[in-house]
């Protein structure tokens, strides 16, 4: 029988994702001055306030209010009206040094021994359901939301937008789990404000369905546009009048958008956040290392659908175990008990072997704070960062190294493809 599965996203805007961007645009700070530094940093964002919390050892000196002013008005609170923008809003930082006793597990004499930054377990995922390996309905919630925020930047076709703003898309599939159509799209935006209620919300709907949509539309791929219909049900700002958003409708915290942040509820999760994390915190890792090998994997054919769980103890350089799950769709006679162990051979999950094979230690971070971190653009980009004594530096910098399939070849070789 036929089933609906649902994705949803949330903008740059959304109060928790403002967190996520200052949490690691201080990380991409930290690491482009000292690449060893230790960071584990929290955000709060609520009306006029911004609180940053966590621990920290490095090297370099940052002017955090800045960094965290700077991303505040990229992000585009800039109006005194919404009740939080990046000149005026008050920054605290409640950050210090890193506990000795969590760093003497981390730190080895020789960094190839260099111990998990805490115990728990990660997952990454796969599917050949589209071009980037993504899970249909959360791709689509995720290009939902980018081409909103384009249309708010352009500030021509849709003029009343404001930063926050949310998506979910509702996908019918069948039995053997292929997308037929799409059933529903939600989308939220916050917007300026109007003098007549019912005017302004006919209006947004209009243009979200008009405007927004073909947009989005006519940027997919030809087999993915056939599912988009004139049944389609769109529910458009469903609670009504959407002024007050942000961090003044609702306070922020990083690390709370965790399924939006990897595959919108398909696979599984292992329940630690990425942001505001340095590379040797294995929540972060390891969980890019994982989608590394299951995108890889489905790409040399290995499987139509791949979850590859690992694990780890804190202080340990070996991981505990390598868990792959094909779904009963493995395109030979293997075991996925068989395919691990074979993954295990190709893929070194050492924490440094991480760091070093996914690049890990550049300034990479705060590209992957919105929109998700899985399923974006391998590219290289140059980043300028300053410090508060005027030293400056320019470094390129290769984001989202976890979506190469540079391993396609070794898959195909190992498994004899």
């Amino acid at each position: 029988m036929a089933y609906l599965f649902t994705s949803e996203s949330v903008s740059e805007g959304h109060p928790d994702k403002v967190a996520d961007q200052i949490s690691d645009a201080l990380i991409d700070n930290f690491l482009a001055f000292d690449t060893d530094s230790k960071v584990a940093c929290e955000t709060l964002v609520t009306t006029g306030q911004v609180v940053l919390a966590g621990e920290v050892k490095s090297k370099t000196y940052l002017d955090v209010q800045k960094i965290a002013r700077e991303t505040i008005n990229k992000i585009g609170y800039t109006k005194g009206e919404y009740m939080f923008d990046g000149n005026s809003c008050g920054v605290l930082s409640a950050i210090h040094e890193q506990s000795d006793d969590i760093n003497r597990g981390v730190d080895r004499a020789s960094k190839e021994q260099q111990g998990a930054g805490d115990q728990g377990m990660m997952f990454g995922y796969a599917t050949n359901e589209t071009e980037n390996f993504m899970p249909l309905a959360l791709d689509l919630s995720h290009r939902i939301l980018i081409e909103l925020a384009e249309l708010r930047r352009e500030n021509k076709e849709i003029t009343y937008l404001r930063p926050d703003s949310k998506s979910q898309v509702t996908i019918e599939y069948s039995d053997d789990n292929v997308p037929q159509r799409i059933d529903a799209i939600v989308v939220s935006t916050q917007h300026d404000d109007f003098d007549e209620d019912e005017t302004m919300l006919a209006k947004i709907r209009k243009d979200i369905v008009n405007i927004l949509i073909p947009r989005v539309v006519a940027k997919l791929p030809e087999q993915i546009q056939v599912l988009f219909n004139n049944d389609i049900k769109y529910h458009i700002n469903p609670t009504g009048k959407f002024v007050i958003g942000g961090p003044h409708g609702d306070t922020g915290l990083t690390g709370r958008k965790i399924i939006v942040d990897t595959y919108g509820g398909k696979g599984a999760h292992g329940g630690g956040a990425f942001s505001g994390k340095d590379p040797s915190k294995v929540d972060r890792s390891a969980a890019y290392a994982t989608r590394h090998i299951a995108k890889n994997l489905v790409a040399a054919g290995v499987a139509d659908e791949v979850l590859v769980q690992v694990s780890y103890a804190i202080g340990v350089v070996e991981p505990m175990g390598i868990f792959i799950d094909t779904y009963g769709t493995c395109s030979f006679n293997m075991t996925d008990g068989e395919i691990a162990e074979k993954v295990s051979e190709v893929f070194d999950m050492r924490p440094f072997a991480i760091e070093e094979r996914l690049k890990l230690r550049s300034p990479m971070y705060s590209e992957t704070a919105a929109y998700g971190h899985m399923g974006r653009n391998n590219e290289t980009v140059t980043k300028t960062f300053a410090q508060p004594n005027g030293e400056a530096t320019t470094l390129d910098v290769e984001l989202f190294t976890w979506e190469k399939l540079d391993y396609v070849d070794k898959v195909k070789e190992v498994f004899g493809l």
